[in-house]
């Protein structure tokens, strides 16, 4: 995937929608482009986290622990991404997530996206939207968990 694409894909991400392409495509340069085999591991639940990850190609499987099994709670395809809340709270990973089949991310560091904030503060007011909608859509599947035990 060629950097123009990359920013465009950001671009069409709601989280970096208001910034300029000419940003994005900064923000492609800057950070690195991952790929991953079918069940490999991108991150463990409970890891240290200091990046997100935006899938470029592929689908990622968002799983936890409960008790002895692993949970799926999500998959995220093309145009999403993993890994946001280590970018805004300095905690472990509250997931695992494990690449289906081939995967390409691009792995945005903490550092960088503070600096992508601080000239666009909508990026933070959009990531509040995501995150509470994800944390709604947790709930939910942990309760439903639950209710079957």
């Amino acid at each position: 995937m060629t950097l123009n694409k990359e920013a465009e894909l950001l671009k069409d991400l709601p989280l970096f929608s208001k910034v300029d392409l000419a940003k994005l495509k900064l923000l492609a340069f800057t950070s690195e482009r991952l790929t991953y085999d079918d069940n490999q591991i991108i991150f463990n639940e409970g890891d240290e986290g200091d990046a997100a990850y935006i899938i470029l190609s592929g689908t990622a499987v968002v799983s936890i622990a409960q008790g002895s099994k692993e949970l799926e709670l999500d998959r995220i395809n093309k145009g999403g991404f993993v890994g946001d809340i280590s970018l805004l709270c300095d905690v472990p990973r509250t997931a695992t997530i494990t690449a289906q089949n081939s995967l390409t991310a691009l792995q945005i560091k903490k550092d960088t996206f503070f600096n992508l904030i601080a000239e666009f503060p909508e990026i933070a007011i959009e990531m509040m939207r995501v995150l509470a909608s994800r944390l709604d859509n947790t709930s939910k599947q942990l309760r439903d968990a639950n209710s079957k035990t």
